[in-house]
């Protein structure tokens, strides 16, 4: 009864509202509510039978609004940073299954695209049927004449794995997303981050195609040109692969390592002198190893790891003669072998150094766990993946080793990305 009259004093008489009813008093109501509702139904409770039902009601009701209001945007968070998290793997998978197809040259093998899916071969007449019409474009006339129907069915079942896996993506993206939007679980600034990752998987399985036709388009011309999808529509398939990683990583990591909440709940970015060597640092490493990614689009595009398969020279020059052979100029950074292979190497190259460079300024400063973990992380892989490349041009792009490399490009760049973050973090404050 002191629970009941308590709570009583903190609605007012006849279940009038009254101010004193904040959330700090709410706690009060919970803890009263389970001890007065046995109340109700005894004789002895009936002149306040009527109040009560009124306190436990509203005072209830007020207290699952207060804590909804509280406690679902974490749950909510949570469920889109894990949904953000689990996009990201999935295109993570996808440039390692685009890398292995390429490296394989099965990218050819599927001659036409439908928005659900190409129609599965089950019989062999079926599969002949599919063999026949991959036999009326360049890949087969010009360069797999003697190709069985089983090395057929092997290259079309790694494309239409890539495929596959590409429209799993996204409908992952997708069918939460609507889902997320639908009940609010989006803030402002994630609605558009959402309309921005569907609008980028989209762009992707497009690009996808598009890519595909260059190489079924009848510009070969004789016996000596190798079919193979335009440098161009791959380097571009490429990028927006890793651009649609990324920001779907930097989404998940705004959701798990979002600033501390305080009383201000707004923070602002602010300048600290300190941190300014890193913090440059930090975003011209990560965009760095985004063009070195992309280089390598076009390496791999032209085969140029097949070219010079020495380090660090290249034929026993620094500088090789047929560097700058095409005219004009320009033309030989995006279609001479020799070029697009030097290129990448000078990218790699001052890639590592910003980030050694970044690694040791980092060591004379004071940084909080995470942070100094990244960095760390960071100066390693961009090792790690310097060894990978030079290993892989020596032994003649071997598909594990290749694969490998490119896989160590993206958790470079993850990483990059993870440090920025951090960084960020460390140049928050309460406003």
């Amino acid at each position: 009864m002191l629970c009941a009259r308590a709570c009583l004093r903190a609605w007012g008489p006849a279940g009038a509202a009254r101010p004193l009813l904040t959330p700090r008093a709410l706690p009060l109501t919970a803890r009263c509510a389970p001890l007065v509702r046995p109340l109700l139904t005894t004789p002895r409770a009936a002149p306040l039978h009527s109040q009560m039902r009124q306190l436990l009601k509203r005072g209830t009701f007020t207290l699952m609004r207060y804590t909804s209001a509280n406690s679902a945007p974490q749950k909510t968070s949570k469920a889109v940073g894990y949904w953000l998290l689990s996009c990201s793997g999935m295109v993570f998978v996808a440039v390692i299954l685009g890398g292995v197809t390429r490296l394989t040259e099965s990218g050819l093998s599927m001659v036409t695209w439908k928005l659900l899916g190409e129609r599965l071969p089950k019989t062999e007449e079926q599969w002949q049927e599919e063999f026949e019409k991959y036999q009326q474009y360049p890949e087969y006339k010009l360069k797999n004449k003697e190709m069985t129907l089983s090395e057929f069915k092997w290259i079309w079942w790694m494309e239409y794995g890539h495929r596959m896996w590409g429209r799993c993506i996204g409908a992952v993206v997708l069918l939460p997303a609507i889902f997320f939007w639908a009940r609010g679980y989006l803030n402002k600034g994630m609605k558009v981050r959402t309309l921005a990752y569907c609008t980028l998987v989209g762009a992707q399985g497009l690009m996808g195609w598009y890519m595909v036709k260059s190489g079924l388009e009848d510009r070969f011309q004789g016996p000596s040109d190798v079919p193979r999808v335009s440098q161009y529509r791959l380097a571009a398939h490429l990028s927006l692969a890793f651009i649609l990683y990324s920001v779907l990583l930097a989404g998940a990591l705004k959701v798990f390592r979002a600033p501390p909440m305080n009383a201000a709940y707004n923070f602002t970015l602010s300048k600290v002198p300190e941190l300014k060597s890193m913090t440059i640092l930090a975003h011209t490493a990560k965009t760095m190893v985004f063009l070195t990614a992309v280089s390598g689009a076009f390496v791999a595009g032209l085969d140029a790891g097949l070219v010079y398969n020495s380090f660090p020279k290249m034929a026993d020059r620094w500088i090789p003669d047929d560097i700058l052979a095409m005219a004009p100029t320009l033309k030989n950074f995006t279609e001479n072998p020799t070029t697009v292979q030097f290129d990448h190497r000078i990218l790699g190259t001052l890639t590592l150094t910003a980030i050694s460079a970044l690694w040791i300024i980092s060591r004379k400063k004071t940084l909080p766990p995470q942070a100094r973990l990244a960095v760390n992380a960071l100066g390693t892989m961009a090792w790690l993946q310097v060894a990978l490349g030079i290993s892989t041009l020596l032994m003649y792009v071997p598909t594990h080793l290749a694969a490998s490399h490119q896989s160590g490009s993206l958790i470079l760049l993850s990483l990059a990305v993870w440090l920025t973050h951090e960084m960020k973090l460390l140049r928050l404050v309460p406003k």
